[in-house]
């Protein structure tokens, strides 16, 4: 037995010393950061210097050596994050994912992301392809330096290949596939007006508040055989939740303490491990330039430079449409259009699964790519002689929108901002920014399409694609798209509501989010005639729920049938809606909510409801108000005895305090916080057992989807109904009295390496609204690291 101890204690041992060896092997894959270093490419020599947070400050000879080093940055801390992005748009996720990746790929390959990128590199003008070019180069010194590759890199074999200008000009347009989501919109709506009729479909998904929707088409007849194929369709990229957004708003000198305008953002996107933003300075003799970059690309998305500040929200615009094309008899890939026949145009893809090679064959129509090819289930779900194209104005290779974001880089004030913004073509945003002169701005540039009058889809369900009258004609020209300079309010505010005035033409989209964060904003603007900073900071920080304020009398007159059921109603007794991380009362209220949304509709949807289940506020403020006798809804179709509104909101409580102690305990212990975590996952190892809980962040956070401080979460979700999904990816709050002293913040930390002390640094304060200082001044940076790059 001595013996056999002696065994196990030196395997032990052993075991030790090889993690030991392991660990200290991929200490190696840490960047290096201080000294002085050759890279290839560079024309002079350049200065990095980062702080304490890992923020670096870049001191370039030239604007081209500067964007040589942002990609070296990027590259030294986010290597992994670049070449599993690298790889979305490249439809290349299969070859170390398998077989869960490869409907992705394939929707990748039918969109030509990466096909499309390369023909825009093609025809950029000579500046911008050599400011991707010296990016490209600065990736490229850290793959050809010793440094050891991260341990995603290690666990799935992956040596990346040479960093090209296509391949960041591909990742923009997955960002803008991400935020142009208007094609899933239509699936819906096509699902539940085959599942309801139109009438109940546009109850279910209603227009914008205060507007008077026009009917919806009736195209019974062409969608009674969709409704499976557009399910299978969606499976691969789900309809978003309706909370999520972004929120910016600026006042000007009027309104400001500093008497210079004050402009903040908070863009709210999926959150992840490590965070989609990367903070960083740049100077170079053409002036300094600060904010929020996209690991992958070389300029500044969102941040200031000496001048201007500028930020972003998704628009929601309407620039994609999806075309019903019907087949004809005759040559092979025929299809009808307005002047006859036409062939689809072919491609063939390979896409590896593992080791496997599957061929696969991309058709295009007259529209687009042929999207109800892309996952096999669907293929015999479509209806025989029809096939499913979608439009996208993104997918040109004239798309000049990397153009316009470096040259807002130098721009010396709105007006010159402004100019660049005629390049920017997709995503359509809403761009709010302010100058030092004084002046605010706003507009919502995009290529946007014109449909013709008599089109009464407007972009809200697919359509025929042989009809002429639902063709594009043409693209809204640059001028008639939403401006708004210097108002006479003083103020800009959007939050992904309606940015157009009533009667403004020409069409823009009908899927703008109800105006519930942008009221708020407004409320706590008027609030005070002059605000600073500080105010900033704190509306930021609000966590006051719209839904919980509409909601609560409706909660509070409940009448639940268990004693569970009425001491949870009781803790909503002096709660006014603030979604905190220590109230119970918010994960009641939510807990509550979640079940009164399933009571009202699963039973209308049946089948649908399970990836269409969603908060819908607008939808269920009108029910729970019987506004047009929508009271109907809370009826059960499966049952006889007829059920109300008032009942459902009783049997929610005793429904949602049973499900809170199954998951939570018992009710000393409820807080909003412990089910409300950011949902920050590394990809892939954030959903591998044991590694999650190494690679994963997950703060408390507060807030809901229907507060200024975001935190939408997934109710469909059954195992996590509470973590935030969506928030505030990166905050900023920009004095434009004293540049230097603007605030940032993004939701994890500036590493994406696990063994970085800079991996989660910034998570807790992120979570709890706090912030960071960039300054552009050589004088007032402390610089805890510095490396000297040498050509």
């Amino acid at each position: 037995m001595k013996t056999f101890g002696k065994v196990l204690v030196s395997i032990a041992l052993g075991l030790v010393l090889v993690l030991a060896a392991g660990w200290a092997w991929l200490q190696g894959s840490l960047p290096t950061i201080e000294g002085e270093v050759s890279a290839k490419g560079l024309s002079a020599k350049v200065e990095i210097l980062r702080d304490s947070d890992g923020i670096p400050h870049v001191f370039a000879a030239s604007p081209r050596d500067g964007w040589f080093a942002v990609g070296y940055v990027h590259a030294q801390d986010r290597l992994w994050q670049m070449e599993f992005q690298r790889r979305v748009g490249q439809g290349r996720l299969a070859e170390f994912l398998g077989e869960k990746a490869y409907d992705t790929d394939r929707l990748m390959r039918t969109l030509g992301i990466a096909r499309v990128a390369e023909g825009i590199v093609r025809k950029l003008d000579a500046e911008t392809l050599a400011s991707l070019q010296a990016y490209a180069a600065g990736v490229n010194a850290v793959l050809e330096s010793d440094q050891v590759l991260p341990v995603e890199f290690q666990a799935f074999r992956i040596k990346p290949e040479p960093w090209k200008p296509a391949d960041s000009v591909a990742w923009m347009l997955v960002m803008s596939w991400d935020l142009s989501g208007n094609w899933r919109s239509e699936l819906s709506r096509l699902r539940y007006t085959t599942k309801l009729g139109r009438e109940r479909a546009a109850e279910l998904m209603p227009a914008y508040p205060g507007d008077t929707a026009a009917p919806l088409p009736d195209f019974s007849a062409l969608y009674k055989d969709f409704a499976p194929a557009a399910s299978a369709l969606l499976s691969i990229a789900p309809l978003p939740e309706q909370a999520i957004g972004s929120n910016n708003w600026v006042v000007s000198g009027s309104r400001s303490a500093t008497g210079k305008p004050l402009l903040a953002n908070d863009p709210h996107l999926g959150l992840q491990a490590p965070a989609l933003w990367y903070l960083v300075h740049v100077s170079s003799p053409k002036g300094n330039v600060v904010g929020g970059t996209l690991p992958g690309a070389p300029f500044i998305v969102l941040g200031r430079n000496d001048n201007v500040a500028w930020s972003m929200t998704t628009t929601g615009g309407d620039v994609q449409d999806l075309f019903i094309e019907r087949m004809v008899p005759g040559p092979a890939n025929a299809y009808l259009t307005p002047k006859g026949t036409a062939i689809l145009e072919q491609r063939a893809e390979k896409i590896l699964v593992g080791s496997e090679e599957r061929s696969i064959i991309v058709r295009t129509s007259r529209h687009g790519p042929i999207i109800s090819d892309v996952v096999a289930s669907m293929v015999p779900l479509v209806p025989k002689g029809h096939v499913v194209a979608l439009a996208w104005t993104a997918l040109s290779e004239d798309n000049a929108t990397i153009r316009a974001g470096l040259a807002w880089s130098y721009a010396r004030n709105i007006r010159e901002f402004q100019a660049t913004l005629r390049d920017y073509q997709s995503p359509q945003q809403n761009l709010v920014f302010a100058d030092r002169e004084g002046h605010i701005g706003f507009m919502a540039p995009a290529r946007v399409p014109i449909r013709r009058a008599d089109n009464e889809a407007m972009g809200r369900v697919p359509v025929p694609g042989w009809l002429a009258k639902y063709d594009w004609e043409g693209f809204v020209p640059f001028d008639k798209l939403p401006l708004l300079i210097d108002p006479p309010s003083q103020r800009i505010v959007t939050a992904n509501h309606k940015v157009t005035a009533p009667g403004y033409k020409p069409f823009m989209s009908v899927d703008w989010y109800p105006p519930y964060r942008a009221d708020r904003i407004e409320e706590m603007l008027a609030a005070q005639q002059e605000h600073t900073p500080v105010t900033f900071a704190k509306m930021q920080a609000d966590s006051r729920s719209r839904l919980a304020r509409e909601m609560l009398a409706f909660a509070r007159a409940a009448k639940p049938a268990t004693e569970e059921g009425r001491q949870a109603q009781a803790m909503l007794a002096n709660w006014q809606g603030e979604m905190t991380t220590d109230s119970a009362a918010a994960l009641v209220f939510t807990a509550w909510y979640r079940e009164l949304t399933r009571l009202v509709y699963a039973d209308e949807l049946g089948e649908l409801f399970k990836d269409g289940w969603d908060q819908r506020a607008q939808f269920m403020f009108s029910v729970m108000k019987n506004e047009r006798g929508m009271e109907r809804w809370c009826d059960d179709v499966k049952t006889p005895a007829r059920e109300t509104c008032a009942m459902l909101t009783g049997k929610s409580f005793d429904l949602a305090a049973a499900d809170l102690r199954k998951r939570f305990g018992e009710p000393g212990t409820w807080r909003w916080g412990i089910a409300h975590v950011a949902g920050s996952d590394h990809r892939p190892f954030g959903f591998f057992p044991v590694l999650k809980d190494y690679f994963n962040i997950a703060p408390e956070t507060a807030g809901d989807g229907y507060t200024v401080n975001v935190g939408a979460f997934t109710i469909r979700d059954e195992l996590r109904p509470y973590v935030n999904r969506h928030a505030a990816s990166l905050r900023a709050i920009y004095d434009l009295s004293d540049l230097d002293s603007s605030m940032f913040m993004q939701s994890t930390g500036q590493s994406g390496n696990v063994f970085s002390p800079w991996y989660s640094n910034l998570a807790q304060r992120w979570a709890k609204v706090e912030y960071v200082t960039i300054p552009t001044k050589r004088e007032l940076i402390q610089p805890a690291h510095t490396l000297t790059l040498k050509p």
